[in-house]
């Protein structure tokens, strides 16, 4: 069973996009994911993403999406809110894994923008409807145009929302005035999918984080959005700049090879990356121990 969740937060607050750890060989760390999940649960999450860009979706096989979601969920999925990333920019192979995902346990899904073959709007909606048809499962978009070459356009955002298994965003546009605008036009529960805007975007009505840094700052993050909410936005901002180093040593390179640096840093299971990631050079490693360290984080 699921935790208790509302329409405005329906995968709670504070998600971090977890890391998929691996094995020396390089083959998939199941007890090491379990452990890191119980980890960044205790620390403060309420929901974790897996199987998402930050958990190397692109070179895991979907038998290991498979389970990792269900060792996750037996993991933590009294706990905390289990959601699977199963976008890909193949329709029908996105629908696979979103039954896949709800066999196996998760408790919402993550879609991103299908990638590299550029669909129009028309294109997007109907592989999200698509989606959202396919399971009894809420599903959270995700907006992130740098990376997947064409945005999710207002207005589709807004015929999306009709959907009764739609029900959130994942905002990595990284832009502000966009962000207002879809979300007092859909009704969907926002999430920041940009750490150093996760302030800014609570100021215009998001609820929540999907995070990267949340591997190392948890805690923070939750004091966070909980200063915001409590109305103490003087506290949130103060949190926010203590943390501007994190999110910047974070995002030096590639969000991935980062935080399994920093897990690496802190004991913490990651392992190495699959190629073409690679990992930090010692010069980039020192930079992250000082990044971190500036941001309060005890390496």
């Amino acid at each position: 069973m699921a935790p208790t969740s509302t329409p405005q937060t329906p995968f709670g607050r504070v998600l971090t996009a977890m890391v998929s750890p691996f094995a020396a060989d390089g083959s998939l760390d199941v007890e090491g994911a379990q452990r890191l999940a119980a980890h960044l649960v205790d620390a403060g999450n309420d929901g974790l993403i897996v199987n998402g860009t930050t958990g190397e979706s692109p070179t895991t096989s979907d038998v290991e999406k498979t389970r990792l979601v269900r060792a996750v969920v037996e993991a933590v999925g009294d706990r905390a809110h289990v959601v699977a990333g199963v976008g890909t920019n193949d329709t029908r192979h996105s629908i696979e894994l979103a039954r896949a995902a709800e066999e196996a346990g998760a408790h919402g899904l993550l879609t991103v923008t299908p990638y590299y073959n550029k669909p129009p709007q028309e294109g997007l909606l109907r592989h999200f409807t698509a989606i959202a048809d396919a399971t009894a499962l809420p599903v959270m978009l995700y907006d992130i145009p740098g990376r997947t070459g064409v945005p999710i356009n207002t207005e589709t955002m807004v015929r999306l929302a009709e959907h009764p298994r739609i029900v959130a965003n994942k905002d990595a546009k990284g832009d502000l005035g966009r962000a207002s605008w879809a979300i007092a036009t859909t009704g969907l529960a926002w999430y920041s999918g940009d750490d150093m805007l996760n302030l800014p975007l609570l100021s215009v009505g998001a609820v929540g984080f999907v995070s990267v840094v949340g591997h190392v700052v948890t805690p923070e993050l939750r004091a966070l959005v909980d200063a915001h909410a409590g109305g103490d936005v003087a506290k949130a901002t103060e949190i926010h700049q203590k943390l501007l180093p994190v999110f910047t040593g974070m995002f030096r390179t590639q969000g991935v090879i980062t935080s399994k640096a920093a897990l690496g840093l802190l004991g913490l299971p990651g392992g190495p990356l699959r190629l073409p990631l690679v990992g930090l050079t010692p010069e980039e490693t020192d930079q992250l121990k000082r990044d971190l360290t500036a941001g309060g984080v005890q390496i």
